[in-house]
């Protein structure tokens, strides 16, 4: 954890549930905690970045404590939440929007964002494209 500022943000490290291990010559070695980033905006916004992640019971601690309005929650479904849990993790954080991430890049990766739209009610769901921008 842990809050440092840069520039006009504040960038703030909260817990993640990934396991966190690098293969070597045949060994997993322990790659350190996993973890996410609350970013708090100039203007006051505030964006959760989930990481890679499970949903995990004390998400609803995060949203306490830091009210993001944005999410960025994984959906792919293997190695991470898929769009029932993400769908879930919304009621924890309550965000005002959520960006879906870390799904389609792989073939195992098959949460979809519309799957996420029927399953999060009340949370604008927004579907960016590699390379989009938001203002």
């Amino acid at each position: 954890g842990g809050t440092q500022t840069v520039g006009d943000l504040k960038v703030t490290m909260v817990h993640a549930d990934h396991s966190c291990g690098i293969e070597d010559g045949g060994q997993v070695i322990y790659g350190g905690e996993a973890c996410g980033y609350v970013i708090e905006f100039s203007n006051g916004i505030k964006m959760y970045h989930a990481g890679d992640t499970a949903v995990f019971g004390d998400m609803r601690i995060i949203g306490d404590l830091y009210a993001p309005s944005i999410a960025m929650l994984p959906i792919g479904g293997h190695y991470t939440m898929g769009p029932r849990e993400a769908a879930y993790a919304c009621k924890l954080l309550r965000p005002k929007a959520v960006i879906p991430m870390h799904f389609g890049t792989f073939p195992v990766l098959t949460g979809k964002p519309s799957e996420l739209k029927k399953l999060a009610k009340g949370v604008e769901v927004v579907e960016m494209k590699p390379g989009q921008t938001i203002g």
